[in-house]
Order: structure tokens, then sequence, then C-alpha cells
């Protein structure tokens, strides 16, 4: 097993803070704007459950979710399935999945959430995105995370003890290979001199949204991030949102310049057909059954405190997910438009 990173050890020639602007992004202006909130769907639409049966047609819909103008589309990273953790996420890489639905989809953003940088070289991680990025048109937006999987790390031999360090010094090597003029790399993961990562952003750049903590002071996610996503705390009640807005007004007085950077957050729905069935939390508050009404409330509420993408997972849905997707891009959507930006670029490779 890999022994502990030495943390005084750090790229050379640029700091870690992220001051890129994201202007000409099509993935990153789709999705955020100030005072603005938009809506993303998380993949899969139906969870795995022994069988890739559940997968079946879900491409379909999400052609369906580009069509109909959602912002953005969302996968997990899940390496390794672990029985005991009981999820898989939509099961294919992440960077591999995305590539094909770019070439399915025109324009919605496509996402990770969150890509686990703790579990791979920061070269594998660049190399992948970037290319993602290029063959999509500028569509890659990176949640980035340092895993909470325990039983990942001994099988990659990696300390988990330590993985907020590598966490801080993967982003460090990933912005440096990713952006043009690098000069040399000085790293624990690695040492570069003369060498190039091929191909380049199409932006000159890829947005990094740091998921939850990730081990990391509110101060480094503040100055480090491109963005943040944070779980939304009690939604089924009135606390959840003042909650929400706590901590995203906390974090916002910490970044510099008062720069604009996105606050996302997510939940898991079971949208059922009563428009005005009450918001009712479900195991343990984990997923919220709610009517129509009772979720553009939620949503206005996130809208008003900062937050501006709201990622729905409706894998625990108890109706066909072509139904509730229908009901969101008839009813909801409108509400919480998708945002005119930059369109895709070439992407005839």
């Amino acid at each position: 097993m890999n022994g502990p990173i030495d943390a005084k050890k750090h790229i050379q020639n640029h700091s870690t803070k992220a001051v890129q602007n994201f202007n000409q992004h099509p993935g990153f202006r789709r999705m955020f704007a100030q005072d603005q909130l938009t809506i993303g769907l998380f993949l899969p639409l139906k969870f795995y459950k022994g069988h890739m049966e559940a997968l079946k047609g879900q491409v379909n819909l999400v052609e369906y979710i580009d069509r109909k103008n959602f912002a953005a589309v969302w996968v997990r990273d899940i390496p390794l399935f672990d029985p005991a953790f009981g999820d898989a996420g939509q099961v294919f890489d992440p960077f591999v999945y995305l590539s094909y639905l770019a070439a399915r989809t025109k324009n919605v953003s496509l996402v990770t959430g969150s890509s686990i940088f703790t579990l791979r070289h920061p070269i594998d991680l660049a190399k992948a995105a970037a290319s993602l990025d290029v063959l999509s048109g500028g569509r890659l937006v990176l949640g980035i995370a340092s895993g909470d999987r325990p039983v990942e790390f001994p099988a990659y031999g990696i300390d988990e003890e330590h993985r907020d360090v590598r966490f801080r010094e993967t982003v460090e090597f990933f912005r440096e290979l990713i952006q043009d003029g690098t000069d040399a790399i000085q790293s624990s993961l690695g040492q570069l001199k003369g060498l190039e990562l091929l191909p380049k952003p199409t932006s000159g750049g890829i947005p990094l949204v740091v998921t939850g903590s990730s081990r990391q002071t509110l101060d480094w996610i503040a100055q480090n991030s491109d963005g943040w996503l944070t779980y939304p705390e009690a939604t089924a009640n009135k606390s959840g949102p003042q909650i929400l807005s706590q901590k995203i007004n906390a974090w916002r007085e910490k970044i510099p310049n008062g720069m604009f950077k996105p606050h996302m957050t997510n939940e898991w729905i079971d949208l059922v057909e009563d428009v005005n069935y009450p918001c009712t939390p479900l195991r343990g508050g984990y997923i919220l059954r709610t009517g129509r009404a009772g979720l553009i409330e939620l949503l206005e509420k996130w809208r008003a405190v900062g937050v501006n993408h709201a990622a729905l997972g409706i894998q625990f849905s108890s109706r066909p997910p072509a139904e509730v997707i229908q009901e969101l891009a008839e009813e909801v959507l409108p509400l919480f438009p998708t945002l005119e930006g930059p369109k895709p670029l070439l992407t005839e490779w």
C-alpha cells in the first residue's frame, strides 16, 4: 500500500486557486448563473438490481431529456460494486458512458457526480476528461470528490487516511496538465518535464465542482473549487432550506473578490401523480415523496437561498421514468429554464 503523501511537496509555478472564467464554456453556462436555478437529472433512471436490464433503453430517455432542454445529466463514479453498500450507480465507467451519451445528444451538459479524484492518477483523469470535453463540444462539468467507500482504497492500494492530501494534489496536478504552457510539474504523484497533455479543453479549462467537504476546509473549497455541491438538509420541512442558506452564505463569504461560483444540491424524489401530495420523507429522509406542487415550492426555496442547480434523482420513483420526466419537462422545467449560452463547439471528429 502506498505510504502517506508528503503534503509539503507542491506543483511548481502555479497556485491551486480556481480563477478560470467559464463564460465561454457551453456546459457551465448552460447550468449556472447568479440568482438562477436550473434542473438536471441523475442517472441511472432505474437502479441496477443484479442484471443490466434495468438500464435498457435509458439512452433513449436521455435523448428525450436533451430534446426537452433539461440543463444536465449526471452520472456517478463507482469503480467497484460493494453489495454491502447496495448501490452500483449507472454501472458503466463515467467517462466512457458520458462519451456514449455525448454522441447521442446535442446540448445537455454532461456532469460527473462525482469523479473520485483520490482513486485515479491525475494524468489518466486529465486525459479522459479533456478527451470527453472536446468530443462533446465543451459540455463536460466535473463533480469531484475524495471518496466515501472504505473498501475501495485498499483495492487500489491507496492510503485512505491521507486521501485529503491526495485529493488536493490531484486537483493541482490535473489543472496544470490541462492548461497551456505548463513548464514542469513536480508532485508526490509524479514528475513531468518537456511533455504535454493532448487534447486541450475546448474553452481553456474544465470546471471542477467539489462534492460535500471532500475532507477539505470551507476556505479551501471557496478558493479552489469552481462550484460546490452539498446535500440539501431536510427537504420535507422549513428548516432544511434555512440551514442550507446558512451553509451557502458561509461558503460564499469566503470566495475571493466576490467572484460568482455556483452552488448545487440534489434530492432523490418519488414524484407521485397527485399534484398536491404533501412533501413526505421516506427512508429516514433519504427520499422525498411529493406531488408536483411541493417539488416546485422546494425548488423555489432553493433558488431563493442561492442554489443554482438542482440535480434530481428519480430512481426510487413509483412511476415509470418516462412519465416522471415528461411531467418535469412540461410542468416544472418552464419555471426553472435552462440558460442560454455558447453552443457546443465542433464535434465531428
